[in-house]
């Protein structure tokens, strides 16, 4: 089987005369060989406008973690669609919804939603700097926290931008930004202990944010004992913990990284999993800092936050993700998947890592040991693992060309024989 993307091609070309590069997120540029235009979706497949059907592990940058339209899902939102979209007030709906991700997340005693992880994690920085009455954030290098001009430094800076690992220099994610929105941002180099009690000991810090597992570069795992040593650093010199846990709340177990790694934060900023591709993220912390929100003197605000329809995408989510051995499921199915693609890369005699949790992983092309912090992915090949996903696709996989994988509680045991198998089939033909 060889997949042809001539149509897809055909209309991103089209549509560029009203879209730029045809598309409405950056991140869906410069795909190779080009960006797609899909017609449906189904468990673990995609259906393409050139008749393609590919199995998934984009699952939407990785909101689907119940496949493509899932029935419980599906009968939830057309349910309250008949019953009312947006009532500018509060539903039940909406208080169910806080009610189970209170329930579900160790460090969540009251929630506020939003439509996006960018918005939540405003509101988290919002948050910390009122309690604290401190204005400077530090964050690490490869961590991406949203698009906007205050946080959006050092995501992927240029190697002989960032400077030396002990005094790094923190760099712009975009020409256009507000350089002065980065003035109270620091980014460090994530994974050393040391390096965040020193900073966090001068006692000027408003908060330190970071993913508890770098899912966005290389789905680092953090080293033996260091969110602990964050941990301890953040309460002794009063700054508020932060753990961005858009991509591994609901998604690496009912209660995110957090529950999975035995260390709580003061703030969790979640999504993605939360509601099977509606656009719900939100914020969860102590009910000390959340009630700030309540006080009137920290302003939180939005039109579509908590909009039923995707509150009820959120309840049927959450409670299918709670069934009896679903987590155990999809956790299993990973797992099987990282041996498979260990062996194969093994078996091709082709250096690549596999890191990671089976719920979201990582293969770095060229790399002979596990990363540890964003500096190690530098020396990834990411030209050659694009050539690789680019194979992938014509042969039916689709997978994200940064090295994450996703995967759901649809990716069965014969769609991931179907993956092995093309993917040993490209490492022999490249």
């Amino acid at each position: 089987m060889q997949c042809r993307f001539t149509r897809s091609a055909k209309r991103i070309h089209e549509a560029s005369n009203i879209l730029p590069g045809g598309v409405s997120s950056n991140f869906r540029l410069g795909i190779a060989p080009t960006p797609l235009v899909f017609e449906r979706g189904e468990g673990p497949f995609l259906y393409d406008v050139d008749g393609n059907r590919l199995i998934d592990y984009y699952l939407g940058m990785g909101p689907m973690i119940l496949g493509h339209r899932p029935h419980a899902v599906v009968e939830a939102v057309t349910e309250q669609v008949r019953r009312g979209i947006l009532f500018g007030g509060q539903s039940e709906v909406e208080f169910e919804a806080a009610e189970l991700v209170c329930a579900m997340m160790p460090s969540a005693k009251k929630v506020r939603f939003s439509s996006s992880g960018t918005e939540a994690i405003q509101a988290a920085l919002r948050l910390a700097r009122a309690a604290t009455g401190r204005e400077t954030v530090i964050k690490f290098e490869g961590h991406y926290h949203g698009w906007l001009d205050n946080i959006l430094w050092s995501v992927a800076p240029a190697p002989d931008r960032m400077g030396v690992e002990t005094a790094p220099v923190a760099q712009p994610g975009t020409t256009g930004q507000d350089e002065l929105a980065g003035k109270r941002v620091e980014a460090l180099s994530w994974n050393r202990a040391e390096f965040v009690e020193e900073r966090l000991s001068r006692g000027d810090v408003a908060a330190v944010i970071m993913e508890p597992v770098m899912c966005n570069t290389g789905a680092i795992l953090p080293r033996p004992g260091y969110l602990e040593a964050v941990r301890t650093a953040c309460r002794r010199n009063g700054s508020v913990l932060i753990f961005d846990e858009v991509i591994t709340g609901f998604r690496v177990g009912s209660g995110g990284a957090q529950q999975r790694l035995g260390v709580l934060p003061d703030l969790t900023v979640f999504g993605k999993a939360v509601a099977s591709g509606f656009p719900v993220a939100g914020l969860a912390g102590t009910g000390a800092l959340m009630e700030l929100f309540a006080s009137g003197k920290v302003m939180h605000g939005g039109t579509y936050n908590s909009q039923s329809v995707a509150m009820a995408a959120t309840v049927a989510t959450l409670k299918a993700l709670q069934a009896p051995g679903m987590y155990a499921r999809i956790g299993n199915q990973g797992a099987r998947l990282m041996r498979g693609i260990e062996a194969a890369f093994k078996d091709a005699g082709v250096a690549a890592t596999v890191t990671g949790l089976p719920e979201i992983f990582h293969v770095g092309l060229g790399l002979d040991k596990a990363p540890e912090n964003y500096r190690d992915i530098l020396s990834a090949d990411r030209a050659g693992y694009v050539r690789l996903t680019t194979a992938l696709l014509g042969r039916g996989v689709r997978t994200l060309e940064r090295g994450a994988w996703f995967i759901s509680s649809e990716h069965d045991d014969a769609v991931l024989d179907e993956t092995l198998a093309a993917l040993r089939a490209v490492l022999a033909a490249l």
